[in-house]
């Protein structure tokens, strides 16, 4: 995984955990929701740049 990628997907994640966290404060599920699925997608998309870094290997 280039080193792009890897910061992006943890600056993604972060966002997804302030989103989270922010919907718990106000008690919004929607926000909550949308920050938890916003952290899935960044950890999806890690594990695929984890597994072309295997391929290359």
């Amino acid at each position: 995984m280039s080193g792009g990628d890897k910061v992006r997907n943890m600056a993604e994640k972060a966002k997804g955990k302030a989103k989270e966290a922010a919907g718990k404060a106000v008690g919004d599920r929607t926000t909550e929701a949308e920050g938890k699925g916003t952290q899935a997608k960044s950890d999806l998309k890690q594990a695929g740049e984890k597994l072309k870094d295997a391929a290359k290997e």
